[in-house]
């Protein structure tokens, strides 16, 4: 295997580590490691719940480009936000015609173009969902997010100064954010607001233009920090002004990587994000410093601006990253190549960006050797963890793609990305807890195929999802049992929403309701029971956990 294809299966293994942060890897078919098998009786002396500590955060997640538009009555104009780079790219009649292969052979589009209306609405039926989720669930916390191209529809650049700001700024677009943090804090639920949940702009992302040539596009997004790093930056600091009253958590860059690699490396069918070229690599390194440096001068503009303490805890403005991790696992433990590739990969995945908005610790040139950047250490106040696989592989003796990363001491071909393998999230948090902040579970689902027959429909195969969510949750109970500062766990999602490039074809809501209903009706799901007693217990009933665990999981309880 030689030169593009060598570089194309590498990186296509790269991507599909992070992709399914994204959009979730969890295979409905059934558990892949063991569960449901026949239990025993739980001893008379075990206790009957395996409770969380006092005052643990349970929540939903939702982003915002994926949940506000849709709205029953309200006109399109109105609810739809046509300003962000993402609706350009699932709209655009060049994009929904261009197809991409794999490494298969197969085509795959770059969009599936589904109609935006069939959004689950937010926009307008944001108050029943927050009543949903107070009164059926019982959810302390709602993580949603700022669309950026709603607040500034257009250029901020050369505009300072928040009065200044605020003249350009959409103000319905503010009336209807800060009526919806109000809408929970009246119910008594906590707001995790994202600053930038992958869209952006048009104005400063034409990603159709720089999907045709990213060389001679005029508005690269996040490829010219020059232009983007001070505009995403203003941006911040204002919301943080506007809305401090009402937030005291915010979250600044979902899922970097995930930006980076279907972005600018290589696109699956899993994940494509604007402007989707391929093997760019001095762009995707562009891109990684300027999310490093980004996420630290997002962090400095918020503390500067939001300066309110809005749930009077006695804190104002935590600030933290909603992250994708993957725990890496060698296919032999004793073999050490194997180990070694296990142990480098998951530097690379989990640890380069970690490593520099916490410590100041700079790895530009991703080979292990780090810079001091005091401007960039701690510039994370929690840290949001992101959890849907783990991946396991097979060590080489050196890098398929040295000019990239020294460290890619990986075979490609054996690459292995489990869905539902719980014990991950525990292993993973043993990683993170190195960093000594507080933990956010930010996002943890479970994903449901859907046949594009049948996507217009509400039902979708959620016969696996209390056992998804039940088990996770029984190894983050011993996370935090074995030293794992996990402060809430914030499922995703409350409401089946436009998955990004899939539009329909993957649903992830606690509660479905069918894409055509211009009523939206939430038609709950079997998740909703499951955690409804999850936070009511604040714990795990034993009677229910336990038949869903394999025998080993049924050791951790006993010690």
């Amino acid at each position: 295997m030689h030169g593009f294809k060598q570089a194309v299966v590498v990186l296509f293994f790269v991507f599909c580590v992070w992709s399914c942060g994204v959009v979730g890897c969890s295979r409905p078919g059934g558990s892949v490691d063991g569960g449901n098998p026949e239990t025993s009786a739980i001893e008379k002396a075990a206790p009957k719940a395996l409770l969380f500590p006092k005052g643990f955060m349970w929540g939903v997640s939702i982003a915002g480009f994926q949940g506000e538009m849709g709205c029953p009555t309200l006109p399109a104009a109105q609810c739809e936000d046509h300003n962000s780079d993402w609706y350009q790219w699932v709209t655009n009649k060049e994009i929904l015609a261009t197809k991409s292969t794999g490494l298969d052979g197969n085509s795959f589009p770059l969009a599936y173009g589904d109609p935006v209306s069939w959004g689950p609405g937010q926009w307008e039926l944001y108050d029943k969902d927050f009543e949903m989720a107070k009164v059926q669930l019982g959810v302390k916390a709602f993580r949603m997010g700022i669309e950026w191209s709603r607040i500034f529809p257009t250029s901020t650049v050369g505009v300072e100064g928040h009065d200044n700001l605020k003249k350009i700024a959409n103000l319905s677009a503010i009336k209807r954010y800060r009526e919806m943090f109000q809408a929970l804090r009246k119910r008594g639920m906590e707001p995790y607001v994202t600053l930038n949940h992958y869209t952006l702009p048009l104005w400063i992302h034409d990603g159709v233009a720089c999907h045709k040539n990213i060389e001679t596009c005029r508005k690269k997004g996040w490829a010219n920090p020059k232009v983007f790093l001070p505009e995403i930056v203003k941006y911040s600091g204002f919301v943080a002004k506007e809305f401090g009253a009402d937030v005291d958590f915010w979250l600044t860059i979902n899922e970097p990587f995930a930006v980076i690699l279907p972005g600018y490396l290589f696109q699956v069918p899993d994940r494509v994000n604007p402007p989707a070229v391929r093997l760019k690599y001095t762009e995707a390194r562009t891109v990684l410093l300027a999310m490093i440096e980004a996420h630290a001068k997002m962090y400095d503009a918020v503390k500067k601006n939001d300066t309110i303490d809005a749930n009077n805890d006695g804190k104002v403005a935590l600030i933290g990253i909603p992250y994708s991790f993957s725990p890496v696992y060698p296919k032999d433990p004793k073999r050490a190549l194997d180990v070694e590739g296990a142990k480098k990969l998951s530097y690379l995945l989990n640890d380069v960006f970690m490593q520099a908005i916490n410590l100041g610790k700079f790895d530009a040139k991703l080979d292990g050797k780090t810079v001091d950047r005091p401007d960039l250490a701690n510039r994370c106040d929690y840290i949001g963890v992101n959890y849907y696989e783990k991946t396991v592989v097979t060590g080489a003796d050196k890098s398929i793609l040295p000019l990239l990363s020294p460290m890619f001491t990986v075979d490609p071909f054996s690459l292995k990305n489990i869905g539902f393998f719980p014990k991950g999230l525990y292993d993973l948090l043993m990683l993170v807890k190195k960093y000594k902040k507080p933990i956010l579970i930010t996002e943890n689902g479970y994903k449901m195929e859907v046949a594009p027959k049948a996507k217009e429909g509400a039902k979708a195969d959620d016969s696996k999802m209390s056992e998804f969510m039940l088990r996770h949750l029984f190894w983050l109970h011993k996370a935090i049992q074995d030293g794992a500062d996990v402060k809430g766990y914030l499922f995703w999602s409350l409401v089946d929403n436009y998955e990004w490039n899939h539009g329909f074809n993957l649903r992830f809501g606690l509660y479905g309701y069918d894409p055509k209903d211009k009523a939206k009706k939430r038609i709950p799901r079997a998740g909703v029971a499951a955690y409804q007693q999850v936070i009511k217990t604040n714990g795990l009933l034993l009677d229910v956990i336990t038949p869903l665990l394999s025998k080993k999981e049924r050791e951790v309880i006993k010690k």
